[in-house]
């Protein structure tokens, strides 16, 4: 298993060079100066001070030069300086991140215990009332859009009852936990949807299976054959969703974030988009295909934890 993990992680060295070339090459077809940004009206008349500083930051240098200053200084933890305000990058990401990982978290625990356990439970009782309910709450939280429902969820929770706060991350007059009810019900409820459809797709499939079939012949109690031998085997497709949902719930909160005023990364990469603060574009850019790549690693460690015959096969 550790020779597993170890030809992963490898793996993921070159894959993550590529994607920050391609994203440092992508930054610089789009023609953006940073220098148009940095300069103030008195140097931007002069054109010599204008050529001065790009030579002072390096950008008449060729193309791979700056690639690989670039990568470089992303190694040694140096991820430069933004240019509309100045700020490290590095502070820039330490002050608004964790604002979105502790959302995402909280939204993925909950949506994983709703999702999992009424899709299972729909299998179970399969063409059930219960069954029916789940499934319409299922295609309801795909079709409505985040904006909206949060929208939605603002104007009656805030606006009319006035029960929760309907921005920011803290303030004086409510604690913090009740500043996260909202963004993470808005968050939470299209991963619901999600993991409901598939633990009850895939948990009705393990069921009608020929060994499940085979265990209740054996005379295996119910209890027995659902928690053992179908909940195990039905999981997988449902923890590789799940993996793959956190990096999405970290780029995807943009949205929600703007929706509630929440200080977190998504409204970081919102507004150096705008600015054309192109060094906090790629930054961000590449942390979240980082972040995607170690979903892909945790997948294939589950993957292989589950089933030992992933692991064989790359051994």
């Amino acid at each position: 298993m550790l020779k597993f993990i170890l030809k992963k992680l490898i793996q993921m060295i070159p894959m993550l060079l590529f994607i920050s070339f391609l994203v440092f090459g992508a930054l610089q077809l789009t023609g953006i100066d940073p220098v148009s940004y940095i300069a103030t009206p008195d140097m931007a008349a002069n054109q010599e001070n204008l050529d001065l500083l790009r030579e002072r930051l390096g950008l008449n240098q060729p193309f791979l030069i700056r690639y690989f200053n670039w990568v470089g200084d992303i190694l040694r933890g140096n991820f430069g300086y933004s240019i509309t305000n100045g700020t490290p990058i590095g502070v820039l990401i330490a002050q608004r991140l964790p604002a979105t990982i502790e959302l995402a978290l909280i939204s993925m625990v909950v949506s994983a215990v709703l999702g999992i356990s009424i899709g299972i439970v729909s299998a179970i009782y399969q063409n059930s009332p219960i069954d029916y309910l789940g499934r319409f709450f299922a295609v309801l939280g795909q079709a409505i859009p985040q904006f909206f429902f949060g929208i939605c969820l603002i104007q009656i929770f805030s606006i009319k009852l006035g029960w929760l706060p309907s921005s920011g991350r803290y303030s004086t007059y409510a604690t913090p936990l009740r500043h996260f009810i909202l963004p993470c019900l808005t968050l939470t409820l299209s991963l619901t949807s999600v993991l409901m459809r598939y633990s009850r797709n895939n948990m009705l499939g393990v069921l009608n299976s020929d060994y499940i079939k085979t265990a209740r012949m054996k005379g295996i109690s119910e209890t027995k054959v659902y928690v053992k031998h179908a909940f195990r085997n039905a999981m997988r497709p449902v923890l590789v969703i799940l993996c793959f949902r956190l990096p999405m719930l970290i780029s995807g909160s943009v949205v929600i974030e703007s929706v509630y005023n929440w200080p977190g990364i998504g409204s970081v990469i919102t507004d150096a988009v705008i600015a054309g603060d192109y060094p906090v574009v790629m930054v961000t850019t590449l942390m979240v295909a980082a972040s995607i790549l170690i979903a892909s690693f945790l997948v294939d460690v589950l993957t292989a934890l589950l089933d030992p015959r992933v692991r064989l096969g790359e051994e």
